[in-house]
């Protein structure tokens, strides 16, 4: 196992900021049936993460900046938990793509952000089905509406994210790759 370093703590750092600023301040709010959803860009930060610190690092900047935007916010503070896995695995897949040398960097990055978006989609709407409709009790008709609504807004937050984060973490990969490993 590679040992943490005050460099590793401080990547981690500056992009579970980059997380919850692109969460908190970079938004559209929009209202559904139940509740409401956002268009917001921490998911472009998220994929980020796992672009450029690799899975695990990059699952903690994902979770952790997540989780301080949700933990900031009373409407969401009670999702902090499952916000913080639920990001940390949207960049830890990624991360984890991205990480495999058989096929070329781009692709990779595509792949990588594809399937973290993806998965991300799929736990947030699988929770707040189970959220709505069993935990709530609300009524299936109120429940379905809802989630057809924060599935158009989150499919489109996801396609957003990985045209936003393919480039950005390609131009911005030579450059932490070379910091990461440089010897101080």
């Amino acid at each position: 196992m590679k040992k943490i370093t005050v460099k590793d703590i401080a990547l981690i750092g500056i992009m579970a900021a980059a997380v919850y600023v692109a969460s908190a301040f970079l938004q559209i709010p929009i209202p559904t049936a139940i509740g409401s959803t956002r268009l917001h860009m921490g998911n472009v930060m998220c994929l980020l993460s796992g672009m450029l610190l690799g899975a695990t690092p990059g699952g903690l900047a994902a979770g952790i900046g997540s989780m301080f935007f949700d933990l900031t916010n009373p409407a969401y503070i009670t999702s902090a938990p499952f916000t913080f896995a639920f990001k940390f695995i949207m960049a830890w897949l990624c991360g984890k793509i991205i990480s495999k040398d058989n096929i070329g960097l781009k692709i990779r990055f595509i792949s990588g952000a594809t399937a973290g978006a993806f998965i991300y989609v799929l736990l947030y709407i699988s929770k707040s089905f189970i959220e709505n409709r069993f935990v709530l009790e609300l009524p299936l008709e109120a429940v379905m509406l809802t989630i057809a609504q924060k599935s158009v807004v989150s499919s489109i937050n996801a396609v957003i994210a990985v045209i936003a984060a393919v480039p950005l973490g390609l131009a911005l990969h030579p450059a932490v790759a070379k910091f990461i490993n440089k010897k101080i």
